[in-house]
């Protein structure tokens, strides 16, 4: 568990989602705050800095969360705050991503499929949050 209450922003449309994450990551002790799309996510990130943010790709438009990602890591304000996207993009596109091999076209830190297992959720989250 954190020492210190760290706080994760959830950027992501599907309130289910967002509950589920919330729940998985407020029991590992951190505070969680979400917004449902990426204009209210980066005013929330502006107004407090989160530790982390999850990120979700298609939200009103398909791409969005690519367009957060950039503008999260061209703010310099914003540019330091790690970025896990967390998405079902893979399965609705066929399209495969990854920050290894796409890290120009995908600015984030890690990229995870949906469904992603709580035990692993807070791993990744323990993770990121520790190394930026």
């Amino acid at each position: 568990m954190p020492s210190e209450k760290r706080h994760v922003l959830v950027i992501d449309d599907d309130p289910d989602i967002v509950e589920v994450i919330k729940v998985v990551l407020e029991s590992a002790g951190y505070s969680v705050e979400s917004a449902g799309d990426g204009d209210s996510g980066l005013a929330k990130m502006r107004a407090k800095k989160p530790d982390l943010v999850i990120l979700d790709v298609m939200m009103r438009k398909e791409t969005e969360g690519f367009h957060v990602s950039y503008a999260i890591k061209n703010d310099p304000a914003l540019a330091k705050i790690p970025i896990l996207m967390l998405t079902a993009i893979g399965e609705r596109t066929g399209m495969k991503f990854s920050p290894d091999k796409d890290g120009e076209y995908l600015p984030v830190e890690a990229f995870v499929e949906k469904p992603i297992e709580p035990s692993d959720l807070i791993a990744r989250v323990q993770k990121l949050i520790a190394s930026s």
